[in-house]
């Protein structure tokens, strides 16, 4: 083997590491949510928690959301598991869809130690862009299994646009 083919193998694969870096790093900071505990989160005492990584009063979660489009319709679902439909308050803000919630922690009903605490609780905030106008009063949102759906009503229904931009 030259060193040539060495040099050209080591070049792609850290093209194909960088790509998938790349893409990690975009598709983690849309979903990555910061979760701020207060007093309703009811999260245990330090002294109750043997896990000397966790630190109660900051918290990340990936809430991984999709957004699919169709002739008359934007559907968007997010991830967000351990709430209850009453914790989130969903609005349209032009066009943005803003989804608020608060994830609480819910305590075992027996006496014990929490060894391992990785999971975040407290209060979010997710925003997604929305690509067409919508109406946002005709909304419907919905929540099962840990994910919450909400469906908007295109305000001029119409196939996804597809534009095309020039290259100067």
């Amino acid at each position: 083997m030259k060193i040539d083919e060495i040099r050209q193998g080591f070049g792609t694969l850290w093209d194909s590491v960088t790509e998938g870096w790349d893409r990690l790093r975009q598709s983690a900071a849309g979903a990555l949510t910061r979760l701020r505990p207060g007093d309703d989160t009811a999260l245990p005492a330090r002294e109750h928690v043997d896990d000397t990584l966790w630190m109660p009063s900051a918290g990340w979660a990936m809430m991984g959301g999709e957004v699919f489009e169709d002739d008359d319709r934007l559907v968007v679902r997010l991830e967000a598991p351990g709430l209850e439909k009453e914790d989130f308050d969903v609005q349209v803000q032009g066009e943005t869809l803003v989804v608020r919630g608060s994830k609480r922690f819910e305590r075992e009903s027996t006496e014990g130690r929490w060894r391992v605490m990785q999971c975040a609780y407290g209060a979010f905030q997710r925003t997604v862009p929305l690509p067409v106008p919508v109406r946002g009063e005709e909304a419907r949102a919905s929540y099962r299994n840990g994910v919450l759906r909400v469906e908007l009503p295109k305000l001029a229904p119409g196939k996804p646009r597809t534009v095309s931009v020039q290259v100067g």
